[in-house]
């Protein structure tokens, strides 16, 4: 509320005005009115009361002096009235003027001087000036403007002005330079007229001083003064001038002398106090530059200055003659220039060395003789120069930063570059950062550089600085940024390598190129609570920034700053050229392999596709010759290949893509023609052909398209009628290769989709329902191809003795096996057929091209091969790429493959593979091949490659490439395993290597990867637990087994419960341990569903190409104690006394099948340490509290504990490394110790487990524990000495050395917790290491150690306990057999018996009056 002048003076009234009386008057509240304020005041003035604050007003400064002393004025208060206020406010007028107001109380004197009074009252430093004289200008001269015969003055030239010396020098303006020379030159022609020229303010001159006088005048180091150096006499008359200056500068003087050193020092400091700081440094500087300037001078005339060198004081003399070197004239010549100044030129009367020192040569090279680090440097074509090389300059890789004397650009200057306001200069740092990043990616640099090329840009940003440059007007630049954002986003090689297995067998399925890594935050938000992370990471993922998202994923990064929008705009407006148009593409299709999400955004960028295919793929158009200018209204097949990748992303997206923008028409257009009828380069249109094929057989893996079968019947006979003949033309083309690979891998798929059925309505696949409808193509249509394809396939087969030749052919055998395989697996699904018609043509193809096949010596060199090109055997060749990026994933292939890897071009996978998938197709339908065709099986270079896959070897590195790799080599190994046990089911006596094959089959399962659910599914049904993979079974395995531990042991055990018994046992109850694994391996539904679709054929049940992001493999290493795990997490998480369905069953099953491994496949587990084994077992006994006392379980646990105890096991045992699923052991042993002592009574197999990790080899923190916090659980240790699972010296050497754990020994033993009855075993261990303790006589012990052994023995010498201390005292060896588990000396030995004797001297008689 805004207050009135009125009420504002009665708050001040009230406020100030207040008195301190017996009644308090009560201040204003915030609701009260005016009136109320005004009610209050008349109460205050009721009172009388003399107010607390008195009110002063503040009079004139003449007469405040005055004012204190009289007293204040009573009468006149400030006080308000109600009755003379007016019932409306004032009207707003402006105030008069203030006027100054004479004080009644202080008149002036009329007859005091004002300057006097002036002088007396002024305490500045302008009191000195005591007298002022008026400046006299009678004397000056008055000059009239030079007659022109012109209306205007001349105008005057700088170049005029140049060229003469000006009148004056210092800063002055050019117009006041001329002017003062025209005045110069008027006094030369007036002679009667005195120069009027002023000088510089602060000038040191000596004009006014005679000849005479500057005679006398003393040297500056004395006492003694020149003339007048301020005061010249200037404006007064002239007859006076000269006199009145020498006056004051006698004055001055003769002050000066009548001073002293000091005095005048005093007064310096003074004046120098009540100056202005900022003034005298001024003074200072201008008198500095004076000196200077006149010793200038001196030395060019050559006159020697007196008694000043010119310099400043206190400068050394390098500083004086560097700044005269900074401000020599033109002329001069000790600056080596390569261009002379000119007077004329703008700005040169004074020359700056630091400015002009890049017009000067380049210094010299430095060589550099040390292993310092320097700045990396590359030309413009992105090479990496040398730091010694010495190129020329014409080059333009030199320039005017930093290092100018070294030829080419940093990254740091390049990115200053990209920011110049020349578009040149911006294009230019583009494309030269383009340059750089596509050979460091390539791996050109190698080791010269220190740290990575990428995270350096990545990390300064240079994302977003391509995506600003993108939206730059110039089109020089935005091509530049098009072309360095491929460079970043499309790692050289891997579209080629993707491109080139299209055609494997299953190699149109592709894993996503997004990280896989989880950062830290990600982990910290997997600890929250779900429901606290649902919470918080929704709002998160929509609102964090595009910055944020680049540091982990630089796609999505990218895709948030509308990348899609603008590189839409650029194709659909800006029209660029051919090389933009294809780096644009190129981008798209790495955004769209990124992800499903990034594809879905590709899709759906508005008018994006639609522009792609209306640009790009038209179905006319003009025909192109040479060279084209443009890419708009051509067909690409860069364009095609973004369909294709986008389509692989998932079902929905490729319905939407041939429903909505019309690709029927499309693929006819281009299909239907050969590649030489098409009016395009030849390389373009077999590459557009290419992608056609390819993009119809993506649709085709769904089920989609195939109703253009019927229209494009007529091409597709034509093209595999002309297929043997272009086979049979050398050279092969690659490109050609790929188009009859992409052909057949069509009619694969069709022929697939003609042996489809619908999928049945299932509320789970909301997804596939979307477009899943029947493939309007039958068999009948697609019958007759088998034929043709056969032909093409021997063809092919002719030129397997040939490698160069065999080689050329790339993926075209492999997709000629492969079509042969789907044509046969789809013919006998046709329930209307004769199945003798297609076995009849099974055996026909087998005896006339597979049979010979497997005779020929080449095949064997391709099998040979196989553990040469393997990345499972040569972990080297899937090592990351040189420019790896965690937040940037690529396969890493720059340069291609080496022929002799997975991937190179003499790699024997792909067509093995395909050979393989056939063989098991063959011999599913057609048992009777099926021993024919798996002796493809005893292949030696196949069994060298098995025993190299089941050899002890570290996890494969889990890299994008890798991924990859590894995929298709699974695919081998599984398919050959799948091939041996057909065999081995239909003929087991034939089967050989079973053991070797298990083996295999037990690797893979711990090995694949996400999407392969179904071969994992396949493995658990069908060879992990079969009995003919079982050899040892009826060869005498488990009597073996029994006579080993007989051996190891030393002792008989019961022979039902032999591992020899249980392992027969295990044998027979094999479909029971499989049906247990098959429900605690289970995999995701709907993951194992898509899986199954994609590996049997089912296209109307594909969700998608693009396979599960590859975060580790499907099944844990130790899948084999998976059953106890979940056991295990079952029991911590459910409340006591609900015991799980089949708890022993469960636990049973899982031992078993951990004990046949254990025994007969050691290598199965050698992946899970046997820290981890036993941490497995000790769970089991903490899931409840009966059943570890099952008599099965009893027996598996005590069979396992001791192959644990083995001597080849024992010694690699370790504790105190990391275990999957554990904190740590120590926490585990402690939970263990706990239950043990809750539960036990004393069960002899739960204390071999307690007593296990105590060994002295193992960490101290165990013992602690048992001795320290479960001292109870000594009694329960009832386990004898004979059933010790290890040897007791693993207790007793070496001797203990921890002083507190000495110390809780000994208190056990004293106190009685630790008894022989009661744990034989501790027992023993303990007096072992205290008797070698309290005898211990080691020098290097602390005194702490000296005092604790000594107290020791002398409380053992003072036992009671007789038994207890001849125990301690006279302990001599180990020995089990005995009842106690030690020797006893008879007598001590003579060091020992001197050693107790001097310790127990003075303690006999008090231990005995104690005693």
């Amino acid at each position: 509320m805004r207050q009135s002048p009125h009420t504002k003076a009665v708050l001040e009234r009230v406020h100030w005005g207040g008195s301190l009386s017996t009644k308090m008057l009560s201040r204003p509240k915030p609701g009260e009115s005016e009136v109320d304020l005004l009610r209050f005041q008349s109460q205050f003035l009721a009172a009388g009361a003399a107010p607390a604050v008195q009110l002063v007003k503040k009079g004139s400064r003449r007469g405040a002096s005055a004012s204190l002393d009289q007293p204040p004025l009573q009468d006149h208060r400030d006080v308000v009235m109600l009755d003379t206020l007016p019932d409306l406010p004032p009207a707003l007028v402006p105030a008069s003027p203030k006027r100054a107001k004479l004080s009644t109380g202080h008149p002036l004197v009329d007859h005091e001087d004002p300057e006097e009074r002036l002088n007396r009252h002024d305490q500045h430093i302008t009191a000195v000036l005591t007298k002022i004289i008026e400046r006299d200008t009678s004397s000056v001269a008055v000059n009239l403007p030079m007659p022109s015969g012109v209306a205007f003055p001349p105008v005057f030239h700088r170049s005029q002005e140049r060229q003469r010396k000006p009148a004056t020098s210092g800063k002055r303006s050019i117009f006041a330079q001329e002017i003062a020379a025209r005045r110069v030159s008027e006094a030369r022609f007036l002679p009667g007229v005195v120069s009027t020229l002023d000088p510089p303010e602060g000038a040191v001159t000596c004009e006014s001083l005679t000849p005479g006088e500057q005679d006398h005048q003393p040297p500056r180091g004395n006492q003694n003064f020149q003339g007048p150096h301020l005061v010249t006499g200037k404006g007064l008359r002239d007859q006076e001038a000269e006199q009145e200056a020498q006056s004051i500068h006698e004055e001055n003087t003769a002050r000066l002398q009548a001073m002293t050193t000091e005095e005048i020092l005093q007064e310096q400091q003074r004046l120098l106090a009540q100056l202005d700081p900022s003034l005298v440094a001024f003074l200072k500087s201008h008198s500095h530059e004076q000196a200077e300037k006149k010793a200038r001078e001196e030395q060019r005339s050559g006159a020697p200055s007196v008694g000043d060198t010119g310099e400043e004081p206190g400068m050394p003399p390098s500083a004086s003659e560097s700044r005269q070197e900074a401000e020599l004239e033109p002329g001069a010549p000790a600056l080596a220039l390569p261009v002379a100044p000119h007077k004329e030129w703008l700005h040169m009367d004074t020359i700056e060395l630091d400015k002009l020192q890049w017009t000067q040569d380049l210094p010299p090279l430095r060589r550099q003789q040390t292993q310092e680090r320097m700045q990396a440097r590359f030309s413009l074509q992105g090479e990496l120069l040398a730091p010694n090389v010495d190129l020329p300059t014409h080059l333009g890789l030199h320039h005017h930063g930093e290092e100018a004397e070294r030829a080419g650009y940093s990254l740091q200057e390049l990115f200053h570059l990209t920011r110049s306001q020349v578009s040149q200069q911006r294009a230019l740092a583009l494309h030269v950062l383009a340059q750089v990043i596509s050979r460091a990616r390539t791996g050109e640099f190698g080791d010269q550089l220190v740290g990575s090329i990428l995270h350096l840009l990545l990390d300064a940003g240079f994302l977003f600085l391509l995506r600003f440059s993108l939206d730059d007007r110039v089109d020089g630049v935005i091509a530049a940024a098009v072309r360095a954002l491929r460079a970043l986003l499309v790692a050289p090689g891997d579209e080629e390598l993707l491109d080139s297995t299209f055609s494997w067998y299953h190699g149109a399925m592709v894993f996503p190129l997004m990280p896989s890594q989880k950062d830290k935050e990600d982990e910290d938000e997997d600890e929250e609570p779900s429901g606290e992370k649902a919470k918080r990471k929704s709002p998160e993922e929509g609102n964090r920034p595009p910055s944020e998202l680049a540091r982990h994923d630089v796609i999505k990064g990218l895709l948030a700053t509308n990348l899609l929008p603008r590189l839409r705009y650029v194709l659909e407006v800006a029209c660029p050229g051919p090389p933009v148009v294809l780096d644009i593409l190129a981008v798209l299709i790495r955004l769209a392999r990124h992800s499903l999400e990034s594809a879905t955004r590709v899709l759906e960028c508005p008018r994006l596709i639609e522009t792609i295919v209306r640009e790009f793929l038209p179905t006319s158009w003009s025909p192109i010759v040479g060279p084209t200018p443009s890419l708009h209204k051509v067909p690409c097949a860069a364009a095609m290949k973004l369909l294709r990748v986008l389509a692989s992303a998932g079902r929905n997206i490729a319905a939407r893509l041939l429903r909505s923008f019309d690709l029927r028409s499309c693929l006819c257009r281009f299909i239907v023609e050969a590649p030489q009828e098409l009016a395009l380069p030849p390389e373009e249109a077999e590459m557009l052909n290419t992608e056609a094929f390819r993009l119809w057989a993506v649709a085709a893996s769904y089920g989609q398209g195939c109703d253009l079968y019927r229209e494009l019947y007529p091409a597709l006979i034509r093209a595999l009628q002309a297929l043997p003949k272009e086979l049979s033309t050398f050279p092969l083309q690659p490109l050609s290769m790929q188009r009859i690979a992409s052909l057949l891998t069509v009619l694969t798929r069709l022929t697939l989709a003609a042996s489809s059925t619908a999928p049945e309505p299932s509320s789970d696949s909301t997804e596939v329902s979307l477009s899943a409808t029947p493939a309007s193509i039958t068999w009948t249509q697609v019958s007759g191809l088998q034929f043709l394809v056969k032909q093409c396939l021997r063809q092919t087969l002719k030129l397997l003795p040939r490698p160069e030749m065999w080689n050329a052919l790339g993926p075209v055998p492999t997709a000629c096996l492969l079509f042969l395989d789907a044509y046969y697996e789809a013919w006998s699904q046709q329930p209307d057929l004769c199945p003798g018609d297609w076995l009849q043509d099974m055996e026909h193809l087998s005896e006339e091209l597979l049979l010979p096949l497997l005779s020929q010596p080449m095949l064997g060199s391709l099998w040979d091969s196989l553990g040469r090109c393997s990345p499972l055997c040569n972990p080297q060749s899937c090592a990351a790429a040189p420019e790896a990026v965690p937040s940037l994933v690529s396969l890493g292939c720059a340069g291609g493959c080496p022929p002799l890897s997975l991937a190179g071009a003499a790699s024997p996978f792909p067509v093995l593979t395909a050979l393989l998938s056939l063989f098991n197709t063959l011999s599913r339908i057609h048992k009777g091949l099926c021993g024919q065709l798996a002796a493809v099986l005893a292949a030696p270079g196949l069994q060298n490659y098995f025993l190299q896959c089941v050899a002890p070897m570290a996890a494969p590195l889990l890299t994008p490439f890798s991924v990859w790799a590894l995929r298709h080599e699974y695919h081998l190994q599984y398919l050959a395993l799948a091939l041996a046990q057909k065999a081995a089911t239909l003929q087991p006596t034939l089967a050989t290597n079973a053991a070797l094959h298990h083996g295999v089959a037990l690797a893979l399962l711990s090995r694949l990867l996400p999407g392969s659910e179904h071969l994992v599914h396949e493995l658990l049904l069908s060879c992990i637990f079969r009995l003919e993979f079982l050899p040892e079974r009826a060869s005498g395995g488990p009597e073996a087994a029994d006579f080993s531990d007989r051996l190891s042991l030393g002792s008989s055990r019961d022979p039902g419960c032999g591992r020899g018994a249980l392992l027969a046992q295990a044998c027979q109850d094999l479909p029971s341990i499989r049906s247990c694994y098959l429900t605690h391996c289970s995999l995701a539904r709907d993951s194992l569903l898509a899986s199954q679709a994609l590996y049997r054929g089912e296209l109307q049940r594909v969700p998608a190409l693009l396979l599960p992001l590859p975060k580790e493999p499907l099944l844990p290493t130790d899948w084999p104690f998976l059953p106890l795990i979940h056991l295990y997490h079952w029991a911590s998480d459910t409340p006591p006394g609900l015991p799980p369905a089949d708890t022993v069953g469960t636990a049973m099953r899982a031992l078993q099948w951990v004990l046949v491994l254990e025994s007969w496949r050691s290598q199965a587990l050698w992946a899970v340490s046997p820290a981890a084994r036993l941490a497995r077992l000790m769970c089991l006994f903490l899931v409840d509290s009966e059943l570890f006392r099952e008599t099965p379980i009893q027996h598996l646990v005590a069979a396992l504990l001791a192959q644990l105890c083995q001597p080849e096991v024992l010694p690699n045992l370790n504790l105190d490394c990391p275990l999957p699923g554990l904190t740590s052991f120590s926490d585990l042993y402690s939970n263990f110790l706990e239950h043990f002592e809750a539960v036990s009574f004393g069960d002899h197999l739960f204390g071999a487990l307690v007593l296990l990790p105590l060994q002295r080899r193992f960490s101290v923190t165990l013992r602690l524990s048992l001795f320290g916090e479960h001292v109870g659980a000594l009694r329960a240790l009832g386990l004898p000495l004979t059933q010790l699972p290890v040897s007791l010296e693993c207790y007793m050497m070496p001797p203990e050395d921890n002083l507190a754990l000495l110390q809780l020994y000994f208190r056990a033993l004293v106190t009685s917790a630790l008894r022989p009855h009661w744990c034989p075993v501790l027992y023993a261990v303990t007096v072992a290491h205290i008797n070698s303790f309290i005898f211990s006589q080691d020098p290097k012990s602390s005194d702490e150690v000296k005092a604790a052994r000594r107290s020791m023995l002398q409380k053992t010498w003072l036992l009671a306990d007789e038994s207890l201390r001849q125990h301690l005292l006279h302990y001599k060896l180990p020995n089990s057999t005995l009842p106690e588990g030690f020797e006893l000396y008879p007598q001590l030995p003579p060091l020992r018996q001197q050693y107790l004797q001097g310790l127990t001297a003075g303690l006999s008689q008090k231990g005995v009056s104690e005693t």
